[in-house]
C-alpha cells in the first residue's frame, strides 16, 4: 500500500495508553464536541477570546446568551482543547486548535458542510453500509444520489454543498490549467462540469479552447445561468448525460484533445468507474490525454488532509450515492488499467492536496 512520507504513523501505535483512552472517549462523545465547537464559533465566542481573556459573565454579555450557556460551552471547550482558562482570574482564552477553528478556511468550509449536509443523515450509516444505499438522503427527500437533488436542496445545504466542492476544487485551477494546456488542446471535454467553473477557467486561459461540459441536464441548467453573459461563454457547449447509465455515450462530434474528470470519479463505485473509462477510451486516440483530478487520500502532503479524506467517504456512503468514497491512488491505477489505459504521469500536491493522473492508452 502505498503510503505518503506524513502517514508513516499510519503503520504503528503511537499512543499511550491513558493518551489512548481520552482519544476513544472524544470518539464516544463525538457528535457533542462537534455541535459545541460550532457554536464556539457560530456565536463568536472564539473571535472574542481570540482578542481578549473574558470571563464566562463577560463571555455571556457580548454574545447576548445567557451565562449558563456561556459556562455549559466553555466548560466544555475547556476540556475538548479549544479554550484555556487562567485559573487564578477565571479569564478564558482561545487556544491554538480553537485558533484553527476560527482561521482556517478548509476547517470552516468543512464545519458547514457536516452540519448542514452530513450531520442528520450520519445517524443512518450502518443502514447506508449494509444496504449499500445512500440512507441518509432521505432526510432532504427521495432521490436516487445526491446529484439529481443538488437543484432542490434546502439554500442553507446546498450553498454549504457548493461551497465545499468549490472550496477544494478551485485552489487547484491555476497548477491545473498549466499542466492540462501543456499542449495547447483545442477541444476539451470536460466530463462531470457541474457549475462550469472549470470550463470559465479554460475559456480565459486559452482564447481559442472550445469546452463541452457532460452532466446531468439540470447540472447543465444551473451551469448556462452561472457563465450567462460572461466572457468566453459562447465557447463553452452542454452535453446531457448521466454517466451512471452504462448505456450512456460521451459525445462524438469531433475529436478532444483533452478529456477532464475533476473530483468525479469518486462520485461512483469501483465498477462504475471502469464502465466509465472504457466509455472515454472509445473516444480517446493517441493524441488524447485524459486527465483524472482527484483528492488521493494515500499522497497527502500533510496528515490532516489523509484524515478528512477518509471521513469524507462515509459521505459518499450515507449521503451522496452509497457506494463511492475517496480513493487510494493504488485503485485508481487499478482501475484504469482495467479500463484499458494506462497512467503514464501523476503530479501531486496541487492546491488543497489534489493529485492529476495524465492518463492514456495502454503502452
Amino acid at each position: 500500500m502505498h503510503l505518503a512520507k506524513s502517514l508513516e504513523k499510519y503503520t504503528h501505535d503511537t499512543l499511550s495508553a491513558r493518551e489512548a483512552q481520552r482519544l476513544a472517549e472524544f470518539i464516544a462523545f463525538g457528535p457533542i464536541v462537534f455541535q459545541v465547537s460550532r457554536l464556539m464559533v457560530k456565536w463568536g465566542i472564539l473571535d472574542l477570546l481570540r482578542d481578549e481573556e473574558l470571563t464566562i459573565a463577560e463571555v455571556a454579555a457580548k454574545t447576548g446568551i445567557s451565562e449558563y450557556a456561556a459556562k455549559c460551552l466553555l466548560e466544555a471547550s475547556l476540556s475538548i482543547g479549544t479554550v484555556t482558562v487562567n485559573p487564578e482570574t477565571d479569564r478564558f482564552t482561545i487556544s491554538k486548535t480553537g485558533w484553527f477553528l476560527v482561521n482556517d478556511p478548509a476547517t470552516r468550509v468543512n464545519i458547514d458542510f457536516n452540519h448542514d449536509v452530513n450531520y442528520l443523515g450520519m445517524f443512518r450509516m450502518e443502514e447506508a453500509l449494509r444496504e449499500g444505499r445512500p440512507a441518509g438522503l432521505e432526510h432532504f427527500g427521495d432521490w436516487p444520489t445526491v446529484y439529481e437533488a443538488l437543484s432542490s436542496l434546502p439554500p442553507d445545504t446546498q450553498k454549504s454543498w457548493f461551497a465545499f466542492d468549490h472550496f477544494y476544487s478551485d485552489s487547484s485551477f491555476e497548477e491545473a490549467l498549466n499542466i492540462v494546456f501543456a499542449n495547447h488542446p483545442k477541444h476539451l471535454l470536460d466530463v462531470g462540469g457541474n457549475t462550469g467553473r472549470w470550463a470559465m477557467q479554460c475559456v480565459g486561459h486559452d482564447p481559442d479552447v472550445e469546452v463541452t461540459i457532460v452532466d446531468l441536464p439540470q447540472q447543465l441548467d444551473m451551469m448556462r445561468q452561472q457563465t450567462k453573459d460572461k466572457p468566453g461563454a459562447e465557447r463553452i457547449h452542454g452535453f446531457a448525460a448521466n454517466m451512471l447509465d452504462p448505456d450512456s455515450t460521451l459525445p462524438t462530434d469531433q475529436h478532444y484533445d483533452a478529456i477532464w474528470m475533476s473530483q468525479f470519479l469518486d462520485c461512483f463505485s469501483e465498477d462504475e468507474i471502469v464502465s466509465i473509462l472504457r466509455r472515454a477510451a472509445t473516444i480517446m486516440d493517441s493524441d488524447t490525454t485524459l486527465f483524472i483530478m482527484e483528492t488521493l487520500w494515500d499522497r497527502q502532503r500533510f496528515e490532516p488532509a489523509a484524515f478528512c479524506l477518509t471521513q469524507i467517504s462515509l459521505y459518499f456512503t450515507v449521503i451522496a450515492n452509497g457506494n463511492s468514497k475517496m480513493y487510494h491512488s493504488d485503485d485508481f491505477c487499478r482501475l484504469i488499467e482495467k479500463a484499458g489505459l494506462h497512467v503514464t504521469a501523476i503530479h501531486d500536491h496541487l492546491g488543497q492536496g489534489h493529485s492529476i493522473l495524465e492518463v492514456h492508452f495502454s503502452v
